[in-house]
């Protein structure tokens, strides 16, 4: 289907799901909440990064965001008029722990949990199912300080912080994840600099991937040792990796950034162990000294669920050496290249079209990854975590934002997700990404990912047209 195709042609030709199938949202405090020194709240490493010049696309910083945290019960009716059955929120840890270091967790902040605790009696009054994510990038600043995700005690703090959530939350909580696209904190905020902290150290990005693999394994048991019965579930930005040509050495090369971007946080959780080519691969960059004995067993903790993000396919070929390199990852502009050990790879430029991200559009990549989850890992549950798109839209005389290419987007990706299911795929949820317009990290609020559009200046919310199909499809699966 052409992605210009207008909304009322794809109510026509709606996605299907089978019954059960749970539709939602997704936001992250960041991008959200605003209130950033509200309630004892104190810095993360986005805190940092977003204030300091160069960083952020046009100075923009998340300290007011879309004030969800004074409009979050506006927010919970706008999601039940959408018919939202679920919502994935993260948690700020520094609003739970604002005053943790490398050796000590700190004194719980009230006022921080009992935000959360407001908005999950919120969702769950408007009968909305909460799902957490527990990190989403805004690592409290004094943990950076001492080291940050390349440092063994931040993933041990990050367990101690789970286990609280768990027992002043996990009552009231449907899903656990523990994080969100570690590959991102690892490799673009250790590797190329384009995310918090910022930092460009190719032996850090190794360790913070050990370091977030350990945090999610530790963090997993707390919080079944407070709440056995407790769903938990990991979030990764998985790849659907293209070689440009059969040649073995464009084959190679799609091997290996598998490697890093898949197989190196899903191995360890799910086999217990490391893939030895990566190893191999970066065995230049490092010698990956700081995986202890015992921690593979700590990583290798049962998963209830496996969150799968998708928004692009990834094309990847052997550099011969010749002309520029290209670096069309579509992970920014840094001044380092946020992959270890591949100075002999590049990245072409894909076909079109494209969202406004700069991003190849192309949903046979959601189906093959799931199918691939379920062949390589037959049993564990999966869900779509996020998916959506970016686009620049315009907001029309009468106040109304018709955005057809989202539209089309959302349904050539959810009738992905339903290709999936159909080939045996244990897909069990879909979360769009995302409700409303927000912060897009180094982007800033230049690129619009919302169903809702947000009017910065006002904070009014305007459902587009892309919400109101959303909500017709989830009316189409309801009894």
């Amino acid at each position: 289907m052409s992605i210009q195709t207008r909304p009322q042609d794809l109510t026509r030709t709606m996605p299907r799901l089978p019954d059960g199938f749970v539709w939602g949202a997704a936001t992250a405090a960041y991008q959200i909440e605003g209130a950033a020194t509200a309630d004892g709240r104190t810095p993360s490493i986005w805190d940092t990064y977003s204030h300091t010049p160069g960083r952020v696309a046009g100075g923009d910083t998340g300290d007011v965001a879309v004030d969800h945290y004074n409009r979050f019960r506006e927010d919970v009716a706008l999601m039940k008029e959408l018919g939202l059955q679920t919502y994935r929120f993260s948690i700020s840890w520094p609003r739970i722990t604002p005053h943790v270091t490398a050796e000590s967790l700190g004194p719980v902040n009230e006022a921080g949990i009992d935000f959360y605790s407001r908005l999950v009696d919120e969702l769950l009054a408007a009968g909305i199912t909460p799902a957490a994510t527990l990190y989403h990038w805004d690592l409290p600043q004094a943990l950076e300080d001492a080291g940050g995700w390349p440092a063994r005690a931040t993933a041990e703090r990050f367990a101690e912080y789970a286990g609280v959530v768990a027992a002043r939350l996990g009552d009231r909580l449907g899903t656990f994840i523990t994080l969100n696209e570690p590959w991102c904190s690892a490799y673009l905020g250790y590797g190329s600099g384009v995310h918090a902290p910022g930092r460009t150290d190719h032996a850090d990005v190794l360790a913070a991937v050990h370091h977030l693999n350990l945090g999610h394994g530790l963090a997993a048991a707390a919080i079944r040792a407070e709440r056995p019965d407790a769903v938990v579930g990991l979030t990764l930005n998985l790849a659907w990796v293209r070689p440009a040509s059969g040649d073995a050495a464009d084959l190679a090369a799609a091997e290996r950034i598998d490697g890093l971007q898949n197989r190196v946080f899903l191995d360890p959780v799910l086999r217990g162990s490391y893939p030895q080519d990566v190893l191999a691969a970066t065995s230049a960059v490092s010698d990956w000294s700081f995986v202890h004995d015992g921690d593979l067993e700590l990583i290798h903790q049962p998963l209830d669920v496996l969150g799968v993000n998708y928004y692009s396919p990834t094309l990847v070929r052997a550099y011969t050496g010749e002309g520029e390199r290209e670096e069309a990852d579509g992970h920014g502009n840094g001044a380092v290249s946020p992959w270890p050990g591949c100075e002999d790879i590049e990245f072409p430029q894909q076909a079109g079209p494209y969202t406004d991200m700069g991003w190849s559009i192309d949903a046979r990549g959601l189906t093959e990854l799931l199918v691939r989850m379920h062949r390589e890992h037959p049993g564990l549950e999966l869900l779509v975590t996020e998916n959506g798109a970016a686009f620049p839209d315009v907001v029309g005389a009468d106040g109304s934002v018709e955005d057809p290419d989202r539209t089309a987007y959302l349904r050539d990706h959810i009738q992905a997700v339903a290709d999936a299911v159909a080939a045996g795929a244990p897909v069990r949820g879909y979360f769009l990404w995302s409700l409303l317009d927000n912060f897009e990290w180094a982007y800033g609020y230049a690129k619009r990912f919302g169903i809702v559009h947000v009017d910065y200046d006002t904070q009014v919310r305007t459902p587009k047209a892309s919400a109101r199909w959303y909500a017709d499809l989830i009316a189409a699966h309801t009894p």
